[in-house]
């Protein structure tokens, strides 16, 4: 679908809580639209709700977006023409419009309380009428607002809806209508003059110029009401009349066919940063949830995603969040970045697990760059980094086996093979992998007689203190003759 004039698209979360990836694919899909038409990523923060925003989110949301590496054009820290785009900073801003829109007619003050409404609400259910708000501040007049203020109720400010039935061609969904009883008047500030997303949210995409809202599913039936204040901004002179067009995004979801929540594990941007994710594979991930490259193509980076993104190509159905799949891509994505790459982003994960410097040493280093390429293919999270070398970087006195793994293999049958290992290795005059090998072939397969599995094993326990670890042969090259002999006699000793 192509789309001209100057696109400008907002992401535009709530600093509450931890990131999730609901909200990264929603990031992300805005993002690559405004790459693609060579339009503006506005980042905008809507928080407007001082009981449940905190300044943690906040950092927490640029952080995140800086680590997937989404830059925006407008927004916090990069400023635009139309900041403040924090909404905590634009509260006279709302405050003005609210005025203006009671002046204008298109709102009025509502001095219903709780439980006025809930019990007409009940009353309608019973009756079987659509139980929104009924209108019955809608017309009062001066002396009954009056009556109502002098008994000590403050009230909210509702939009007053035009009675009339509400149509959209959806950019994902087509053409959508919503009949006119389903969308009652609203409240756009509480009692405490607190703005709500129903005003800030229009009345910020009116002013910056938002030509395009690509946002959740589940903010579908918003829109029939955000349609109605756009054009109310535009009679009372707020916007120049541009209503953005809509493109609600499938819902993605979690085990049991039901809508990923903030509480499923799976769903914390964090877990995914902690584990060892690497950005480029979860937006590789996220990208697939609801779009497709075509030709079955699931292997891709963003820049490349950017350039096919069309709005054509988003699925209205909603899409399974599968982590097996998201961390196969994860896998993919290790093995297919350099080395030297891998190698910078494994190091952080090891220096918090203590097994090495902060900053590495340059020996540390040296291992690193030989080990690796033993692991890299391997590995599907950088976590496993720590497990799989901390064997070769942690100094001799802190090596340990695993306590199941050393009790499995490391049993009296196995001194004989870990014996001729030993007296095999220290005649060595070269130290290379290939001598290794040999020697051991020679001692244990060709000397004892036995099989490879049963004759390596217990050597791999006693040098990895594993039975699952990188080619044993490569990772006695990078410890040396000293490391490997001691650590064979410790393991006989047992």
């Amino acid at each position: 679908m192509a789309e001209t004039g100057a696109v400008r698209v907002r992401f535009c979360p709530s600093p509450t809580g931890n990131p999730h990836v609901g909200m990264v694919r929603t990031a992300l899909f805005n993002w690559a639209y405004a790459r693609h038409t060579g339009g503006t990523f506005v980042f905008r923060i809507e928080d407007t709700d001082s009981a449940r925003d905190s300044e943690e989110s906040y950092q927490a949301l640029l952080g995140a977006l800086r680590w997937l590496g989404l830059n925006w054009d407008e927004g916090p820290e990069v400023g635009g023409p139309y900041g403040p785009y924090r909404q905590s900073e634009r509260l006279d801003v709302y405050a003005d419009v609210a005025s203006r829109l009671i002046d204008g007619g298109q709102a009025y003050r509502c001095y219903c309380s709780q439980e006025e409404l809930e019990e007409r609400r009940e009353r309608a259910r019973q009756e079987g009428r659509t139980p929104g708000y009924d209108g019955a501040c809608r017309d009062l007049s001066a002396a009954q607002a009056r009556g109502f203020e002098s008994a000590g109720r403050e009230p909210v400010i509702r939009f007053r809806m035009p009675d009339r039935d509400f149509t959209w061609d959806d950019l994902v969904r087509g053409p959508i209508t919503f009949a006119k009883e389903h969308v009652p008047d609203y409240v756009l500030v509480r009692a405490n003059g607190e703005p709500l997303y129903t005003l800030v949210n229009p009345v910020d995409d009116a002013l910056m110029r938002i030509t395009h809202v690509l946002r959740g599913e589940d903010l579908l039936s918003s829109t029939p009401r955000q349609i109605a204040l756009y054009e109310a901004l535009h009679a009372i002179g707020v916007s120049d009349g541009t209503t953005p067009r809509f493109g609600h995004l499938p819902y993605v979801m979690g085990e049991g066919n039901r809508k990923l929540s903030k509480r499923d594990p799976e769903s914390s941007l964090q877990m995914y940063r902690d584990e060892g994710y690497l950005p480029e594979a979860l937006l590789n991930y996220l990208a697939l949830l609801g779009w497709s490259m075509g030709d079955d193509e699931e292997f891709f980076g963003i820049a490349a995603m950017a350039a096919a993104f069309t709005l054509d190509r988003v699925s209205p159905n909603p899409a399974r969040f599968d982590l097996k799949k998201c961390r196969a891509i994860n896998g993919d994505w290790i093995r297919a970045l350099p080395v030297g790459q891998i190698t910078e982003r494994i190091i952080p994960f090891l220096v918090d697990a203590h097994v090495i410097a902060d900053p590495p040493t340059q020996e540390q280093r040296e291992v690193l760059a030989q080990a690796v390429p033993l692991v890299q293919e391997r590995m599907e999270t950088l976590t496993q980094a720590v497990g799989m070398l901390a064997f070769l970087l942690v100094p001799q006195e802190r090596f340990a086996l695993d306590p199941a793994d050393a009790d499995a293999v490391l049993v009296p049958e196995s001194i004989p093979s870990l014996s001729a290992a030993i007296e095999s290795l220290s005649a060595l005059d070269d130290w290379t992998t290939e001598t290794i090998q040999d020697a051991l072939r020679a001692a244990l397969i060709d000397g004892l007689g036995l099989k490879p599995k049963v004759a390596y094993a217990p050597v791999r326990v006693a040098i990895t203190g594993r039975r699952v670890s990188p080619p044993l042969f490569e990772s006695m090259a990078i410890l040396g003759r000293a490391i490997c002999i001691a650590r064979l006699e410790a393991a006989s000793r047992r």
